[in-house]
């Protein structure tokens, strides 16, 4: 029984319920055994001091945490200065649709990403930002409370050193190829894409995997011995 009705349900019921470590469970047994990121993209928000940026209390942290379609983004490093500085990296902002998850690679000689981007992101109502690269701006980044993933931060500019080029289209990351809409989630250890022909089923199993390790834990916590619960709930 599917139980959400539409995009947004369906992003904050994997925000509120999901958690990586039990969607890529679902994964491996599904035979989907390589869609985790590399493990040095990590949110922005846990990659400096928890003291520096507090959210107000009254103010949900969205930073440690997305669920959205990829829009998938290509750029080069270049070593001269091109015609159209960025490349198509304006087109490719102005592109974003709600929910979706502007993720780029293919260059790293400068930051991907930045204040002005993040507004940019927010503004088309996208859900948050995945870089296989760096980000500058941090504190400009940091206050705008949007989820930014990324391998860390260096001030570089990519205006004549990057050139977006395509969008829209495959990409590789580490050891996952990534299609233009497949569903990216992330959290605070790491980020794994769910390719969109199999999104259904793995968002449905996971939430009854998520389930039953609440299960399993309570049972531990009240006496059960390990080998037990594990032959009972069969999670671990």
């Amino acid at each position: 029984m599917v139980l959400w009705k539409n995009d947004e349900e369906l992003f904050s019921l994997m925000k509120e319920k999901l958690y990586t470590p039990v969607v890529g469970d679902i994964l491996d047994q599904m035979g989907y055994k390589h869609q985790f990121l590399p493990a040095n993209i990590r949110p922005l928000a846990a990659q400096v001091p928890a003291t520096s940026y507090i959210m107000p209390d009254e103010v949900e942290d969205k930073r440690l945490k997305l669920a959205g379609y990829a829009c998938t983004v290509l750029e080069n490093d270049v070593f001269e200065e091109p015609a159209k500085p960025f490349g198509y990296m304006t087109e490719a902002l102005d592109d974003l649709k709600p929910n979706e998850i502007y993720i780029a690679t293919g260059a790293h000689n400068s930051a991907l990403w930045g204040e002005l981007l993040t507004a940019c992101g927010k503004a088309r109502g996208a859900a948050g930002a995945v870089l296989d690269g760096y980000t500058r701006d941090t504190p400009r980044v940091i206050e705008q409370n949007f989820p930014v993933f990324c391998t860390g931060t260096w001030a570089q500019d990519s205006s004549v050193r990057t050139y977006v080029f395509q969008w829209r289209c495959p990409i590789e990351i580490g050891q996952v190829t990534i299609h233009n809409g497949d569903i990216v989630f992330g959290d605070i250890d790491g980020v794994l894409i769910i390719p969109k022909v199999i999104a259904l089923e793995v968002v449905e199993k996971a939430l009854v995997k998520a389930s039953a390790e609440k299960t399993m834990r309570k049972a531990i916590e009240e006496g059960m011995m390990v080998t037990e619960a594990f032959a009972k709930y069969g999670v671990l």
